[in-house]
């Protein structure tokens, strides 16, 4: 079923945001892909191949705005349809959307330090700014009601009085809580990935309470444009390609030695994983 479902991904992902643009020479090239650099859109035309089964890509070209935000809706769909697969192994009322940290428990705290800080100039000058960020993808849940905590057996009996300060239970909390940010990028370059770690340490740095699963999900073709996202540790839990398989052949099909060995490096090191590792991934 999980292939079924990676494969409806990518056919949304062809037919609703693949395109391809005319380069000055003439030459029609993937939108995923960098017309400087043949070996990128080499691999982007393998890769739309790959998972067309060959079909003819679309001409035309779509707003950049709208590409980020028709990336974001397949992913988002994709994960959700996996969650309501892996029911069994991480039940919950679980939410997709895009909403601002915080929303949330864990981070409503910054609500409150926004509100400070636009009514203080002197605090303002202290405090920093940009804290309060809104990820493309977060994946929520709601505090539960002590009847489904105990609905296979008595866990918190009437009258009980402790475990009165966790936000799992609703008579303590009723913001939903942050279970993961996910950010989507359909290319790499240099000033998107800083923002990615940005919005990361921020996440990490301003939490009350456990750290969200923190992950990108990119169509960068590169794997010299992926490593300046994925190599490193600390910030993002790792990042996950939209089609993997597909990119380690065409790189395979390049006969390109350094390429194949950074994305080998990126693999073996547990920084890079394909889009089907994602839903497990989130609901450890």
């Amino acid at each position: 079923m999980l292939q079924e479902l990676r494969n409806a991904f990518h056919q949304n992902v062809f037919t609703n945001i693949i395109r391809t643009k005319p380069s000055a020479s003439g030459e029609d090239y993937p939108n995923f892909s960098d017309i400087s650099s043949p070996k990128s859109v080499y691999f982007a035309r393998q890769i739309a191949g790959m998972i067309a089964n060959n079909a003819p890509l679309i001409q035309g070209t779509l707003p950049g705005q709208t590409t980020g935000r028709e990336f974001e809706r397949a992913v988002s769909e994709f994960l959700e349809d996996c969650f309501q697969l892996l029911h069994s192994v991480r039940p919950g009322n679980w939410i997709f959307g895009s909403e601002r940290i915080s929303d949330f428990e864990q981070y409503e705290h910054l609500s409150y330090l926004s509100e400070i800080r636009q009514n203080d100039p002197v605090l303002a000058t202290v405090l920093e700014s940009g804290y309060i960020i809104t990820p493309d993808i977060v994946i929520s849940r709601t505090p539960l009601d002590d009847n489904v905590i105990n609905q296979i057996e008595v866990v918190l009996g009437e009258g009980c009085e402790i475990a009165q300060l966790t936000p799992l239970r609703t008579q303590n909390n009723q913001r939903k809580l942050l279970h993961a940010s996910i950010s989507c990028k359909w290319t790499i370059r240099s000033d998107r990935s800083q923002n990615t770690r940005t919005e990361a340490l921020n996440l990490i740095r301003n939490r009350k309470g456990h750290t969200p699963h923190i992950v990108a999900v990119t169509a960068e073709p590169l794997p010299t444009r992926l490593a300046s996202l994925a190599l490193g540790t600390g910030d993002l839990d790792c990042v996950y390609h939209f089609a993997l398989y597909e990119l380690k052949d065409a790189v395979q099909n390049s006969q390109d030695v350094d390429q194949l060995e950074l994305l080998n490096t990126m693999i073996q090191g547990k920084r890079l994983r394909d889009i089907s590792d994602l839903p497990f991934d989130l609901v450890i």
